[in-house]
C-alpha cells in the first residue's frame, strides 16, 4: 500500500505527453488537445519522434530533450516503448506516469515496473482513458469530454463506462474532485486511490466501480480507514454467478463471490449500490446525511397520492414509517385544516399556503423520536413552489441534516428544487427515487455501525486443542487425501470444543454397524462411509430413527446395496453410526467455511438440513470474527428470526451459537490446510448447540491461515508477561474488548497529561474515537496495551503506545500515555521498547512524534531510547523527534 508520489499524479505543476500527435481520431492527438483546452495553468511539453511543433507548440524527440522534468508524463506510444521510456522519464526526475497504452505483454508489463522501481514513480494503467482534476483543470484522459469540477471523486476500472458517466454526469451537473481510470492497476490500485482519497480535502465522497480486486488485505485496510473519513460507495460489476456445482461442501456451493464481496463491502463500512444512478444518488444522499443513524421516516406531502406512492416504495424497501408523538399529532391539529390525514404520511392537503408548511415542519422538528423526513411538493397554481422552498430553507438550515426532499415536476420547481441545492439539501425527482435514497443510507448506517461496534467482553470460547486439530487435518493429508472422514472431522470439530453427536465407525458389516449401535445406545443415525461420497443423503446414504439391532442390521445391508447400485465408482470404507439427537425446540442450521478467490476465508452461517440449496438463506462474513460480528452474521438470514422465542417454542442458546461462529473464525486462522468445512446440520435449541454432521476438505496448499485473510487478525504472538516493579504484568495488542476497560484508564490520566499528549484539554471522548482507538488495523497500525489482572477477574490498563505507519510504511507516528499515577516508574520505556522492536520488525524506517516544547517527560524519555530531535517550532511550540530503524 502506498500514497508515495500521488501528489504529483493526480496535482502536478508540469506534464508531457510521450507520443503527442496530430493524426485525428489518434489516442495520441486527443490527450494533447485535452491538456491544451483545459484550464491547466502550468506547461505542457509534446513529445513525438517525428514532429517538431504541435499546434504552434515546440515539440521534442526524446524524453532527455524536454526542458526540465515533467511532474507527469501521459504515455500513448507504442508497448515496446513503454518500459524504456519509463526508465528514462525515472532517471530525468518524473515520478509519475499514465500509462494509456494497451496490449502489453505480461513481460512488458513487469519490465514497465521494474523500471519505476528505482525511483519510486507511480504509474497509472496501462490500458486506461487517464485522469481528470477539474479543479486544476487537468485532464490527462483521451474522454470525449471533460469533468465538472466538485467533491466527489469517482475510481473506475471500466474506460468504456467512465466516459459514459463523463457524459451522464455533466447533463446532470454533477461535478467531482478526480475522476480516474484504473485500467489494469498494474501499480496504482483501488487501495492507493482509497489511502489518497481518505485524506483529499477536496474530496467528501468516494465512489468506486470495481470489477476484480487483486491485493484483498491492502484493499480492505484501506477501505476501512477511508469509510471511517467519508462516505465510500461501490458499484461492483459481475453480481451473477455460475456456482461451484463441483464444491465438495454445502458451503463452497452456497458462498458465491458476489455474496462475499457484499460481506467485504459491509465490513469495511462502505456501501454497494446495485446501478450507476444509485451511484450517485447515494453519494448525494450520504454526503448530506452524513451521521444520520435513525431508520424512521415521516412523509410530508400536499398530494395524497404522491404520499401512498412514497409509502408503497417505502414497504418495498424494507423502510419504516415511524409513528408520531401524542404531541406533535397535536401541533399538526393546530396548524392543518381538520381533513388532514391524520398520520404518517402527512397529506397537507393541496391548497396548503407557505405558513402551512412551515408550521408542519416546526413540529416535526420538534418530535422527540427526531424522525427523518421526505418532503415531496407537487406544484400547484394556488402558491409558487419557489415561495415555499425560499421560506423553508432557513428553518431546515436549523434543523440536524434529517431532510430529503422531491420536488416532482420540471420547469414549474426548477427554481424551488435549485434553492433547496444551494442550501445543501438532497433533493430528489420522484418519490421512489427519494425513498430508495433513504433506504440507501440505512444501509449504509448499519455498515458504519459495524465498522464501529465493539463487544462488551470477549465471547467465551471452549478450551481449543489446536495441535491434535491441526494434527488430525494434517494426517489426513499425509495418507494422500483432501477429504477426512465424519468421525475425523467430528473429532476435528471435538478438538475445538465444538459439541458433536457421539459417533463411531465401523466396517461395511451390517453386523459391525448393529454392534456398534448397541454401544451407542438407540435410536442411532446410520451413514454411508466414503471418501468419493460427500453428500450422503443424496445416494441413500443415511437413515434415521434405528431402534434396534436388527433394524441396524437391515438399514446396512440395504445401505450397501443401494449405494452401490447409484455409485459403483465410490469405495464404501464402512458405516457411520451416530447418536441419534432429538433436541427439544432444536432449529436445523449450517456453519461452514470455504476460501474466496478474492477475499480468501470466509464463515457462512444460514438455513441447514437437506434442502440447504434449495432455501439458499445462508450469509458469509470475512474473519476474523468476534460476538457482534458473529450476531451481524446470523442477523442477515431469514433464520435468524425463528432462533428466537415464538408460541410455545424456547429460543436458541444464542451465546453458545456465537462461540460456534467464532470457534470456525479462529480454527481457520489456526489450521491453514483447511480448504472447505461442513456443520450441517448444526441443532441449535434452548439447551445448546450440537454437531449432527460435518466434512472437512483438507489442501496442502494451505488456502486459509491468518497469512490470508483479507483482515489481520489478532496478533495473539506478541502477548507476553513482563517483570515490572516487583510484579508481572501484560503487555500485549489492545483488542476492540477493551472499549470499556480502555474508557476507565483515561478517566485516570489528567487533563494536563492529555494536553501534553494531544495538545488541548478535553473532558470526554466521543465513542466513535473510543472505538477508533481500540478497534485498530493491525495491517497498518498497533497499540500496545500494559495491563494487570483487577479483583473482579479483569484486567486493569495501565499504560499505552501507540503507532500509526504511513501507507508506505516509511514513517511510523507514534505517542504514548501511561495513568497519571504511574509516571516515573518505568512503564513509559517498557511500552515504548516493545513498540519500536514491532516497528522495526516490520521493516517501518523511522518512528516520529511531534511534541509539545514543555513535555520534558516525553522529551525525556525519547532521549533514552536515542531518539533525535529537531529544531523548535516556535509558532506551535512543538519540537519533531526521531529515530531511524
Amino acid at each position: 500500500m502506498s500514497i508515495r508520489n500521488l501528489d504529483f499524479l493526480f496535482e502536478p505543476a508540469s506534464v508531457a505527453v510521450i507520443g503527442a500527435s496530430d493524426r485525428p481520431r489518434s489516442v495520441g492527438a486527443t490527450v494533447w488537445r485535452n491538456l491544451r483546452a483545459g484550464r491547466f495553468e502550468g506547461p505542457v511539453y509534446a513529445v513525438n519522434l517525428r514532429r517538431r511543433e504541435l499546434d504552434g507548440q515546440r515539440a521534442v524527440a526524446h524524453v532527455a530533450e524536454l526542458p526540465q522534468p515533467p511532474d507527469l508524463a501521459v504515455i500513448c506510444t507504442p508497448p515496446a516503448t513503454v518500459p524504456k521510456l519509463i526508465s528514462e522519464l525515472g532517471r530525468a526526475g518524473t515520478r509519475a506516469a499514465v500509462v494509456m497504452t494497451a496490449g502489453l505483454s505480461a513481460a512488458q508489463r513487469q519490465d514497465m515496473l521494474d523500471a519505476a522501481r528505482p525511483y519510486l514513480m507511480r504509474i497509472l494503467g496501462p490500458n486506461c482513458i487517464g485522469l481528470l482534476t477539474p479543479r486544476l483543470g487537468l485532464n490527462a484522459s483521451f474522454a470525449h469530454v471533460d469533468a465538472l469540477p466538485g467533491e466527489l471523486a469517482l475510481v473506475s476500472q471500466s474506460g468504456a463506462l467512465m466516459t459514459a458517466m463523463l457524459d451522464w454526469s455533466r447533463a446532470n451537473g454533477i461535478g467531482f474532485s478526480h475522476f480516474v481510470s484504473l485500467g489494469e492497476g498494474a501499480d496504482v490500485d483501488f487501495g492507493d486511490m482509497l489511502d489518497f482519497l481518505a485524506s483529499d480535502p477536496h474530496t467528501r465522497a468516494i465512489l468506486l466501480y470495481i470489477e476484480s480486486v487483486s491485493a484483498p488485505r491492502k484493499f480492505m485496510s484501506a477501505a476501512r480507514a477511508a469509510a471511517r473519513n467519508k462516505p465510500v460507495i461501490v458499484v461492483k460489476a459481475g453480481r451473477s454467478s455460475a456456482g461451484q456445482a463441483a464444491a465438495a461442501s454445502h458451503t463452497g456451493a452456497l458462498a458465491g463471490s458476489d455474496l462475499v464481496f457484499d460481506a467485504a463491502i459491509a465490513r469495511a463500512g462502505m456501501l454497494r449500490v446495485s446501478t450507476l444512478q444509485e451511484l450517485f444518488i447515494a453519494a448525494e444522499t450520504l454526503s448530506r446525511f452524513r451521521g444520520r443513524r435513525g431508520e424512521e421516516l415521516v412523509i410530508v406531502t400536499n398530494g395524497g397520492g404522491a404520499g401512498v406512492m412514497a409509502a408503497d416504495a417505502a414497504a418495498d424497501a424494507g423502510v419504516k414509517l415511524c409513528t408520531l408523538a401524542g404531541q406533535t399529532m397535536a401541533r399538526l391539529d393546530e396548524h392543518l385544516p381538520a381533513n388532514w390525514s391524520h398520520g404518517n404520511p402527512v397529506d397537507l392537503i393541496g391548497d396548503a399556503p407557505v405558513e402551512r408548511y412551515v408550521a408542519t415542519l416546526e413540529a416535526l422538528a420538534a418530535d422527540p423520536a427526531q424522525p427523518a423526513v421526505l418532503f415531496i411538493h407537487a406544484p400547484t397554481a394556488i402558491v409558487p413552489s419557489a415561495e415555499i422552498a425560499h421560506a423553508l430553507v432557513p428553518l431546515l438550515k436549523r434543523m440536524p441534516p434529517r431532510l430529503l426532499s422531491c420536488w416532482m415536476g420540471q420547469a414549474g420547481v426548477a427554481e424551488a428544487r435549485q434553492a433547496f441545492h444551494d442550501a445543501g439539501l438532497p433533493s430528489f425527482d420522484t418519490p421512489e427515487q427519494a425513498v430508495r435514497a433513504f433506504a440507501l443510507g440505512v444501509d449504509y448506517a448499519r455498515n458504519q455501525a459495524q465498522l464501529m461496534e465493539a463487544p462488551t467482553t470477549l465471547c467465551p470460547l471452549p478450551a481449543v486443542d489446536t495441535a491434535r486439530a491441526r494434527a488430525l487435518v494434517r494426517q489426513a493429508l499425509a495418507a494422500g487425501r483432501e477429504m477426512l472422514t465424519e468421525p475425523e472431522a467430528k473429532a476435528v470439530l471435538t478438538a475445538c470444543g465444538i459439541p458433536v453427536a457421539a459417533t463411531t465407525s465401523t466396517a461395511p458389516d451390517p453386523e459391525a454397524a448393529a454392534e456398534a449401535a448397541q454401544r451407542i445406545g438407540f435410536p442411532v443415525v446410520l451413514k454411508i462411509l466414503s471418501l468419493q461420497i460427500s453428500h450422503k443423503s443424496d445416494v441413500g446414504g443415511v437413515v434415521l430413527n434405528l431402534d434396534t439391532a436388527e433394524e441396524v442390521r437391515e438399514a446396512a445391508a440395504a445401505m450397501l446395496l443401494r449405494v452401490r447400485t447409484r455409485r459403483p465408482d465410490a469405495t464404501l470404507l464402512g458405516f457411520s453410526v451416530q447418536q441419534m439427537v432429538k433436541l427439544s425446540h432444536g432449529r436445523e442450521l449450517i456453519v461452514g467455511t470455504t476460501i474466496d478467490p478474492m477475499f480468501g476465508p470466509v464463515v457462512l452461517f444460514g438455513h441447514g438440513g437437506t434442502a440447504v440449496e434449495v432455501l439458499a438463506d445462508r450469509a458469509v462474513g470475512l474473519p476474523p470474527l468476534n460476538e457482534p460480528l458473529a450476531r451481524s452474521l446470523v442477523g442477515r438470514t431469514r433464520v435468524s428470526k425463528l432462533l428466537g422465542a415464538w408460541r410455545d417454542t424456547s429460543a436458541v442458546d444464542h451465546q453458545a451459537l456465537y462461540g460456534v461462529l467464532v470457534t470456525v473464525s479462529q480454527l481457520l486462522a489456526d489450521v491453514p490446510e483447511i480448504a472447505e468445512l461442513d456443520i450441517n446440520p448444526l441443532i441449535a435449541s434452548p439447551a445448546g448447540v450440537v454437531a449432527l454432521d460435518a466434512r472437512i476438505r483438507a489442501s496442502a496448499a494451505c488456502p486459509a491461515g491468518e497469512a490470508n485473510f483479507a483482515i489481520r487478525p489478532y496478533p495473539s504472538q506478541l502477548v507476553e508477561t513482563v517483570a515490572w516493579q516487583g510484579k508481572e504484568i501484560t503487555l500485549r495488542p489492545i483488542r476492540p474488548e477493551d472499549e470499556a476497560q480502555h474508557l476507565a484508564f483515561l478517566s485516570r490520566v489528567s487533563a494536563e497529561d492529555i494536553r501534553m499528549r494531544v495538545f488541548y484539554s478535553r473532558r470526554s471522548i466521543e465513542r466513535s474515537e473510543l472505538a477508533r482507538l481500540t478497534q485498530i488495523d493491525y495491517a497498518r497500525e498497533m497499540a500496545f496495551i500494559a495491563a494487570e489482572p483487577n479483583p473482579e477477574g479483569g484486567e486493569h490498563t495501565l499504560g499505552v503506545a501507540r503507532a500509526v505507519a504511513d501507507p508506505d510504511n516509511d514513517e511510523a507516528e507514534f505517542g504514548v500515555l501511561v495513568r497519571s499515577d504511574l509516571k516515573h516508574t518505568g512503564l513509559g520505556l517498557l511500552l515504548m521498547e516493545k513498540l519500536i522492536a514491532y516497528l522495526r520488525s516490520q521493516g517501518t524506517r523511522r518512528v516520529v512524534a511531534v511534541v509539545l516544547e514543555e513535555n520534558d517527560a516525553m522529551r525525556g524519555l525519547g532521549k533514552r531510547l536515542g531518539f533525535k530531535e529537531g529544531p523548535p517550532d516556535r509558532a506551535d511550540g512543538t519540537r519533531r523527534i526521531w529515530m531511524d530503524l
